[in-house]
């Protein structure tokens, strides 16, 4: 997610995050994109408006609650295109939302087929959104302040030494992830049994830190010397910032860390199916992907392998270690509405009082 991200996301639900389009209604040669903040860098969108003449209108909205209420208020066909995190795809396509997209016009086979994530992106066998980039809410750190050793350590989140230490991001998803992962549990087969052991774990990160806020005030705490760990932070984090602080850096928990991945499909209900299906394939090539993977809004691994970075660009990624962190990263869970309504209601009791 974001200056890397970044996308600040809001509770389910947290519709004053999104001021309402004042007229998305569709004009010539021109799509509408709901989307996160890195698709609105200028030099990414108009890399595809040179391509093909259409120009993109895009609405940057922080939380899939949140986006869920703008469409509520919208039109049919107001909309073309939507980013979407890959753990709510199911939920908008049972809502009828996105249109099913053909495989064959898309570069799947330059995907990690861990990234492809099937299981997120097709329904009934039919594929309803293309992942596009990827990154880890993981452990981001000053490296004046604590090593890398003990920041790959999960317990030092709840060592007493690191007590007004520690930002938390405040998204629910990633940060019970990675205590499941803690806890021994893989994320995707929580239940909400796991929940009370869960929520013990989150009153130990909390009596620690010293804040829990967003992307831009956590990471902000860390650029200052706040505090010296993100928790649910990440490369998004600290990529934009590392050039000019050096002291930054991240990590995988030695444990494992948790993924992060958006997903890009087009709208079931839009009327310029076949422009918006070009947008998604922009997004897609080359020449998008290097551009996505660097706005200036947030920095993330693209999903296609063929993407268009520099050495620079790649050093930054770290691309040579994507295998390591691939194998020992889990995908957000992809809960039904009631589980991600007690996860909310558990980290709105724990880090939110």
């Amino acid at each position: 997610m974001t200056g890397f991200w970044l996308r600040v996301r809001c509770a389910l639900g947290a519709v004053l995050c999104l001021a309402v389009a004042s007229d998305p209604a569709t004009a010539a040669g021109q799509i509408n994109a709901l989307v996160w903040c890195d698709h609105t860098d200028e030099a990414f969108l108009k890399g595809f408006t040179t391509k093909t003449g259409i120009k993109v209108k895009v609405k940057d909205y922080e939380g899939t609650g949140t986006a869920l209420a703008l469409l509520e208020q919208s039109k049919p066909g107001d909309w073309d295109v939507f980013v979407v995190d890959s753990t709510d795809v199911r939920r908008v396509v049972e809502r009828g939302l996105l249109a099913e997209l053909n495989p064959k016009d898309f570069p799947l086979a330059d995907i990690p087929a861990v990234v492809r994530l099937p299981e997120y992106h097709v329904i009934k066998d039919r594929m309803y959104a293309v992942p596009e980039k990827f990154g880890y809410n993981a452990i981001a750190f000053d490296k004046s302040k604590i090593s890398a050793e003990k920041a790959r350590d999960i317990t030092t989140l709840w060592n007493p030494a690191y007590k007004g230490k520690i930002a938390v991001y405040d998204y629910y998803l990633p940060v019970i992830g990675q205590v499941a992962v803690a806890l021994g549990k893989k994320p995707q087969t929580l239940t909400e049994a796991d929940l009370p052991a869960i929520k013990e774990k989150l009153k130990g990160i909390r009596a620690n830190s010293a804040l829990v806020g967003d992307v831009t005030t956590s990471q902000t705490a860390l650029a200052t010397g706040q505090v010296a760990i993100i928790v649910g932070g990440g490369e998004y984090s600290v990529a934009g910032l590392m050039a000019e602080k050096p002291n930054l850096d991240w990590v995988l928990p030695d444990v494992g860390g948790i993924r992060w991945q958006q997903a890009i499909g087009v709208f079931a209900a839009s009327k310029q199916k076949k422009e918006a299906t070009a947008f998604v394939q922009y997004v897609l090539s080359p020449e998008g992907q290097a551009k996505l993977a660097t706005s200036s809004c947030y920095w993330g691994m693209p999903a296609n392998g063929k993407a268009a970075l520099t050495a620079a660009q790649k050093k930054t990624l770290r691309w040579d270690e994507q295998p390591k962190f691939l194998a020992k990263s889990y995908p957000y869970p992809s809960p039904t509405e009631a589980f991600d309504k007690a996860m909310q209601d558990a980290w709105a009791d724990v880090l939110q009082k």
